[in-house]
């Protein structure tokens, strides 16, 4: 039986209670390790540093999840506010010059927006911010609230209407569908009736799971599509833009991305003989870093390339 080493009486780092609040949210190593951006084998030796120095397991293997101990569970709140107060103090003493900062933001976005709008953003930061540098992330919807209010990412772009308590929203473009097909597709033209869309083969975009708006697209398609029509699922709307390429089946998907994506992969665009849900884009940050230089200035840079003038009035 495995005991627990003496408590160690070495101090602790900011980046130790980072990983304990982080194990804290995703209750996994391999979540926490991709959060962090860490190899695990460093992220369990992390954890085995904080084991010893609070003296207690912290976290316990219960089937597939880390669970806290009651030692963890009480320490998660001060560990937070030591965090927000040390985010707090950076804030307000630390100045932002894009020219010269080397500051990575992170984002949550779907690949739809990655697709659409990182390549634009990369050619602006090159002439405006040499140095500054992105990164998308995938996280786990059902915590992103937990991720901007931690700082574990910046922003999060796309349509979440869920994101609410503490979560601030400014609204980009209002988002209308298209599908995409092969430029040889042998049957659709660009105006289909809605017999003929729905005798077509599909490649159906999930967003299960991802907490995004476009599940209510996905439920429609699915309900006009018989199901035996619907010969695959994918995450991503890329991964079916290829599909659409090599095979004669049909993908829908938001508007910006099938223009920018046709032309690229020499797809048809077809018009939708049914009636989708428009999707609100816009980029969502906490309160809490509402008015930290560095995220006001990157909410500057997409409000700057992307906002256009149907999209509604910020909150």
């Amino acid at each position: 039986m495995d005991t627990i080493p003496q408590r160690n009486d070495d101090e602790l780092s900011l980046n130790h209670l980072q990983v304990l609040d982080v194990l804290l949210t995703e209750c996994s190593l391999t979540k926490a390790a991709r959060v962090l951006n860490l190899t695990q084998p460093a992220l369990s030796k992390t954890l085995a540093r904080l084991r010893q120095y609070f003296g207690d397991p912290l976290f316990v293997r219960v089937a597939l999840r880390m669970e806290p101990t009651p030692k963890a569970l009480e320490l998660a709140e001060p560990v937070r506010a030591i965090l927000e107060r040390m985010r707090t103090l950076r804030s307000e003493h630390v100045a932002f010059d894009p020219r010269t900062s080397s500051r990575v933001f992170r984002f949550f976005i779907v690949d739809a927006g990655a697709v659409s709008m990182l390549p634009a953003l990369i050619n602006f930061l090159r002439t405006h911010a040499p140095t500054v540098h992105v990164q998308a992330v995938n996280c786990d919807a059902q915590h992103l609230d937990l991720w901007l209010e931690s700082g574990l990412v910046d922003l999060a772009i796309g349509s979440f209407p869920t994101l609410t308590q503490g979560i601030r929203r400014q609204p980009l473009w209002t988002e209308s569908y298209l599908a995409v097909v092969s430029d040889d597709h042998p049957r659709l033209g660009p105006s289909p009736s809605a017999e003929a869309f729905a005798s077509e083969k599909h490649v159906l975009v999930s967003a299960v799971g991802t907490g995004h708006e476009h599940l209510a697209a996905e439920r429609i398609i699915e309900a006009v599509v018989p199901r035996e029509n619907i010969v695959c699922r994918v995450p991503m709307f890329a991964a079916a833009a290829h599909i659409a390429k090599h095979s004669d089946v049909v993908v829908t998907m938001p508007r910006t991305l099938a223009e920018a994506i046709a032309q690229d992969l020499h797809l048809r665009l077809v018009q939708l003989p049914i009636e989708l849900p428009k999707l609100e884009i816009a980029q969502y940050w906490h309160d809490r870093v509402h008015r930290e230089p560095g995220n006001q200035w990157i909410r500057s840079v997409f409000r700057e390339l992307f906002f256009r003038p149907d999209a509604s009035r910020p909150d």
